[in-house]
């Protein structure tokens, strides 16, 4: 059905430029009435609502909208005060699916909240406009400040308080997530990047057991084991810059730098299991060549010199790490790396040794 009276009197050309409105086809959930031909063209929007039935879907809207605000809130107080990266990597994976589904929620809510008030409480009315030339004319103008009136009092965005605030609030703990998250870029890690967990006298314990080892448990050449400092089971941050790769290797094919000669045991090696490239586990090993290899873009260290770097686009080797034995025979570290280990950074310096 097409309103005509619009256009009566004008000019063909003038006719043209004016907006035609077409009556859409009412909501299917009952909350929308089609108004007679004559009162639509009056300056009605060709739909009432039904009040009764608009007030419920307005509430349902309100209270998605609230779900997401309280969604919203969650995800923050999670966030600030259960942080995934300190603590065990079981209790990083329940504060992803904790942040994760608390996140959904705020999506969630908006989407439903905004889906029940488009079409449930804005009133149908189908507009189609002819193109012209980029430039309008005051009749257009007008026109357009008159649909756009009608659009907002059809939206009900200011009729409805209701929803209007439920939807500010919802959208609210959004507007707080970057300034939340974003506190993950700083500040800077002055010299935290220079020291791991690895101290005099830390012994050295099997990577998830916890097991301490001795040289004697460790006396076949050729063998490998992840190790990390004793202690730092738990601590995800410590295990992230740690970790470290004990070889036994034949100690008459050792290559040992000036300054190194007592930071092996008998051929027992360690050296940083984070490649100096991106920063990826460093953990195969070839034990024909002894050659280390990280899988993630083949760069390859050998392990009989200094890890070395002879593959690959790392650009330095892997850091070693000092080792001896305590009183009762176990393996520790005599000192921390002597460089930072992992990838480089602008402020990393030159190392110490």
């Amino acid at each position: 059905m097409t309103d005509n009276n619009e256009t009566s009197g004008a000019t063909p050309e003038e006719e043209s430029r004016v907006p035609k409105r077409v009556i859409g086809t009412p909501s299917p959930a009952g909350t929308h009435e089609l108004l007679p031909e004559d009162k639509s063209e009056q300056g009605g929007s060709g739909y009432v609502l039904d009040e009764k039935k608009a007030r419920k879907a307005e509430r349902v809207a309100a209270a998605f909208f609230t779900l997401s605000f309280l969604a919203g809130i969650a995800f923050i107080v999670f966030y600030a005060v259960w942080p995934g990266h300190v603590g065990s990597i079981d209790r990083a994976a329940r504060s992803n699916y904790t942040l994760g589904t608390a996140l959904t929620v705020v999506f969630l809510g908006l989407a439903v909240g905004m889906t029940i008030w488009v079409r449930h409480l804005v009133t149908t009315k189908e507009i189609i406009q002819e193109r012209h030339a980029l430039s309008s004319t005051p009749e257009d103008r007008q026109v357009f400040n008159q649909y756009f009136q009608e659009g907002t009092e059809e939206s009900g965005l200011l009729k409805r308080r209701l929803l209007r605030r439920t939807l500010l609030l919802a959208a609210a703990p959004l507007g707080l997530l970057p300034l939340i998250l974003l506190r993950d870029l700083g500040p800077l890690p002055e010299k935290k990047l220079r020291h791991t967990a690895w101290k005099k006298g830390t012994r050295l314990v099997v990577d998830g057991t916890g097991q301490p080892l001795k040289a004697a448990d460790f006396d076949s050449p050729g063998g490998i084991i992840t190790v990390i400092p004793e202690g730092a089971e738990d601590n995800l941050d410590e295990i992230a810059t740690s970790t470290v790769l004990l070889l036994h290797l034949p100690e008459d094919q050792l290559k040992v730098k000036k300054g190194r000669e007592n930071w092996h045991v008998g051929g027992i090696i360690a050296y940083s299991k984070i490649c100096t490239h991106v920063g990826c586990p460093a953990a195969l090993y070839e034990q024909t060549t002894h050659h280390i290899l990280c899988p993630c873009h083949q760069s390859t260290f050998d392990a009989t010199d200094s890890a070395k770097v002879i593959f690959g686009p790392a650009a330095r080797p892997l850091p070693q790490l000092p080792i001896g034995v305590d009183s009762e025979g176990y393996l520790i570290a005599t000192s921390d790396f002597h460089e930072p280990v992992g990838p480089s950074f602008w402020e990393r310096g030159r190392p110490k040794a």
